[in-house]
């Protein structure tokens, strides 16, 4: 499949609009939408809940660019004018997760939410605007894989090669449908769906990650493979262990329900 896309969607004036961001802010749009639905839906503060958007963003994409520059700073090391242009693209998931949960459990504390109960909200949210994002790497030409013959092969830097980032966008979709579905079962553990989420994604990156050409490294290791094969041993192990001690859902819920609307 020969297809060029070009990066810029259009200009305004000297201004030119990337589809990178384009598709960025689409995922922060269609995300905080959902969060808020379902925020609604458990009868929760909505003003807080889009308070603890407005702090997570910027943490996140903070957590996002720190952890690609840090982990590729041979390059950055070289021309640090290119530091702060993320419009190139250059944003890692896993930073922009941990920043963003930081953010997220010091201000849950601060008003009195239940941090799982919140990552269980913004968990679908979440791998849909992975899936979304993804096709940022598409128009910048990032992210993709080795060469090959596959009859979906994309042509990219002069040759025919794995479409990385389509993999991972419709891994992301399929995690995104399972998490919708599943958390309408009414035996769950609140903090399950987000665990859930951390661990689906990350068995999707293992493997994916496995066919990319620009992986981060540390040493002679892929950094996102060490990372998320970290995160399903612990994922799976909190999984288990609260099946096995912590309350049902909608025990813990309804005290989170009654906290927050002190």
């Amino acid at each position: 499949m020969t297809i060029m896309p070009n990066p810029i969607a259009f200009e305004i004036g000297p201004v030119a609009v990337r589809w990178y961001g384009i598709l960025i802010s689409m995922a922060i749009l269609i995300g905080t939408i959902l969060v808020l639905k379902q925020a609604e839906r458990l009868k929760l503060d909505q003003d807080k809940i889009l308070n603890l958007i407005i702090i997570v963003l910027p943490a996140a994409f903070i957590g996002a660019r720190a952890w690609y520059v840090i982990f590729s700073w041979g390059y950055y090391s070289v021309n640090p004018e290119q530091i702060l242009q993320i419009w190139h693209g250059g944003l890692a998931i896993h930073g922009g997760l941990f920043g963003g949960v930081l953010a997220g459990y010091f201000y849950s504390r601060a008003v009195g939410f239940n941090f799982w109960q919140l990552a269980d909200i913004f968990a679908p949210s979440l791998i849909l605007g992975q899936a979304i994002g993804r096709w940022g790497n598409y128009f910048n030409q990032e992210a993709y894989g080795y060469e090959t013959n596959l009859p979906w092969a994309m042509f990219i830097d002069g040759a025919y090669r794995h479409p990385t980032f389509l993999y991972e966008s419709l891994w992301n979709l399929g995690v995104f449908a399972f998490l919708i579905w599943w958390r309408r079962k009414k035996n769950l553990v609140i903090g399950e769906i987000f665990l859930a989420y951390a661990v689906l994604y990350s068995v999707g990156r293992v493997i994916i990650e496995s066919f990319r050409t620009d992986s981060l490294m540390f040493g002679p290791l892929r950094t996102a493979q060490v990372i998320s094969i970290l995160v399903i041993i612990v994922g799976m192990s909190m999984i288990i262990l609260w099946r096995k001690k912590a309350p049902a859902v909608q025990e813990t819920l309804s005290k989170s329900k009654r906290k927050s609307k002190r």
